[in-house]
């Protein structure tokens, strides 16, 4: 694999870097993170201290969190404008000298509920001592590109991960004003739910991994028949690899027509500098803008006003939006967006709890590039080799005649001897010290909360399957929710509850998973988690289980009261557990 030691190399010096000052110009000025609430500014903040602390990051380095106003959702466009508004506040004019990453990572992660909590930027991986979560993986992939970059920024999403090889002695510049994004080989199926570049005509014949091209206008979600009627689709025939690359682009044989898609865009200063006087001129957003479909739309000179109309791509037809949708392709209409082709590279999305299984514990491709370990900072029982390969533990401990099955997950855990976890489950947070049997296919992952002042405890528990964002508007339609395979009025039964509004928090015509009270809230964390999965082994087996005499909460209600501070906590404490244990094992080995 032809990446795999660029991928390495990358990863190399990133450690490298851990823990020291970096010179002016090797490394980023400004990390940013973008978050939704206040709530989740302070999980972000409370982190980043910890692992500045830990020395996890490159130190010299300035790390903000940069929080979306209250009031109505303004989508990662929003959060853009809004954060070059919070550097111009903090920099005034010294922000147009720095590279700036900005991370957005500011949804509650309905698809992946365990980063729901503490942020996806803050999902742990199975790889680093200490244990790289997502914000590592991206500064280390992305490790080359300050030195080769103009002052700018350089703007990406939290759960995505773009891996890439080109010559030795190559690098990928960010030197052109306007807009420069980076662009992956992906099957025409997969461009109708990315971005799509309209490329203007190679001068060679031959395909090189790196091409910088100039775009013609980019499409946004496209239909098939659009990347067609607008030229964006590539013949096979001219390409020199030997097959593509594999990751979400969906492998490609020679004799596929192949589109080319979108992941991370930088946008030089003066650039930015514009987006923000537009944005202070019009001081409020009050629709979700999106950073790739509305300002990506805008660029080049194929780009027409046309898209600004179409809201089939949009979850919420705010009347705001396509005047707003308008103002901005009138202002950036005319400015260029500069393509690197990656023809060696694959995008992966790892945003949802199967794509997560997926990629820790079978043999993906993308496990064999970054060295994804079966088994990454635990304590965990001699387990035969072929065993440990199938399922992923990370920091977590686990007792000697605890069984995990292939196919799972087990982070920020601890597992007590008579623990069976089934296969293909995702357990974190947890702590199961009884006996205990994890059906096959369940997501469990508990929470610390303050309620009224007090330290409780709530463990959310469904099936890896279950849509949690599928809603229903009225309570006669509950009957359509889905609960590990089992109609969600089923389930209220066998747990003893009534269908009322009471039943749901939040917006009464958005009835789902998300919003239905049915974790019991409990004075400890283990009895949380065997309350919870008692509630699960009732409807795997059909068999009553009164929920009627605890409180319980929504998940939406348990981020709401979410304790950060003790989740924190209680993860520390299993890290300095298996740090003293492999200090020991480090002594005893002569």
């Amino acid at each position: 694999m032809a990446s795999l030691e660029a991928t390495q190399r990358k990863l190399r010096r990133f450690s490298k870097l851990r823990g020291k000052p970096v010179a002016a110009g090797e490394f980023w000025d400004i990390v940013a993170i973008t978050a939704a609430d206040e709530k989740q500014e302070l999980a972000y903040r409370q982190q980043l201290s910890k692992k500045l602390k830990r020395k996890e990051l490159p130190l010299g380095v300035q790390y903000h969190v940069f929080v979306d106003p209250a009031g109505a959702k303004i989508g990662n466009g929003g959060s853009t404008l809004c954060a070059l508004r919070c550097l111009e506040k903090l920099y005034g004019d010294k922000w147009n000298s720095f590279t700036i990453l900005l991370i957005h990572s500011g949804g509650y992660s309905q698809r992946l509920p365990s980063a729901s909590a503490l942020g996806k930027i803050f999902t742990a991986l199975p790889l680093g001592n200490p244990i790289y979560q997502m914000l590592e993986l991206k500064l280390a992939m992305y490790i080359d590109f300050p030195p080769h970059m103009n002052p700018g920024i350089l703007v990406t999403c939290a759960d995505d991960i773009e891996l890439y090889s080109i010559g030795e002695f190559e690098y990928i510049k960010f030197d052109k004003p306007g807009f420069t994004a980076l662009a992956h080989p992906s099957s025409v199926k997969v461009g109708t739910t990315h971005g799509v570049f309209v490329l203007d005509p190679l001068n060679s014949l031959k395909h090189r991994d790196l091409e910088y091209r100039c775009c013609h206008r980019f499409l946004h979600k496209p239909s098939i028949e659009e990347m067609h009627q607008f030229n964006a689709v590539c013949r096979p025939g001219n390409f020199c690899q030997q097959e593509f690359a594999r990751g979400d682009t969906a492998y490609l044989q020679l004799d596929s027509e192949y589109v080319y898609t979108d992941s991370v865009f930088y946008m030089d200063h003066k650039s930015a500098k514009k987006l923000l006087a537009f944005y202070e001129e019009i001081g409020t957003l009050n629709c979700e803008i999106d950073a790739y479909g509305d300002f990506l739309q805008a660029l080049g000179p194929g780009a027409t006003i046309e898209y600004t109309r179409n809201t089939s791509n949009v979850t919420k037809e705010e009347s705001e939006l396509v005047d707003m949708r308008q103002r901005i392709f009138h202002l950036l209409k005319g400015t260029s967006l500069n393509v690197v082709v990656l023809n060696n590279s694959k995008f992966y999305h790892i945003g949802t709890t199967e794509e997560y299984l997926f990629h820790f514990t079978s043999e993906s491709s993308l496990k064999s590039e970054l060295g994804f370990q079966s088994i990454a900072f635990s304590i965990l029982p001699d387990i035969p080799e072929c065993s440990r390969k199938a399922s992923c533990i990370i920091q977590s401990i686990l007792d000697l005649r605890c069984s995990v099955a292939p196919g799972s997950i087990v982070e920020y855990s601890r597992l007590g001897p008579d623990v069976f976890v089934g296969e293909k489950c995702f357990i974190s947070n947890s702590y199961i010290i009884t006996k205990a049997v994890v059906p096959a296919y369940s997501f469990v992952c508990s929470l610390s909360l303050k309620v009224n002042g007090h330290l409780a405890y709530s463990t959310m528990a469904f099936g890896v399957q279950d849509n949690l964002k599928n809603n229903v508007k009225t309570l006669l339609d509950v009957k359509l929710l889905q609960f590990f395979g089992v109609s969600f009025l089923s389930c209220l039964d066998i747990w003893n509850l009534k269908i009322t509004e009471e039943l749901f928090s939040g917006n009464k015509t958005h009835l789902s998973l998300w919003t239905a009270r049915i974790f019991p809230v409990c004075s400890s964390l283990s009895e949380s988690v065997i309350t919870s999965l008692k509630m699960l082994d009732a409807i795997k087996n059909n068999s009553p289980f009164s929920l009627n005499s605890y409180k319980l909460f929504s998940i939406e209600e348990m981020l709401a009261y979410k304790d950060v501070e003790d989740m924190i906590a209680y993860r520390e404490q299993i890290f300095l557990e298996i740090s003293i244990n492999k200090k020991q094992s480090d002594l005893e080995i002569p």
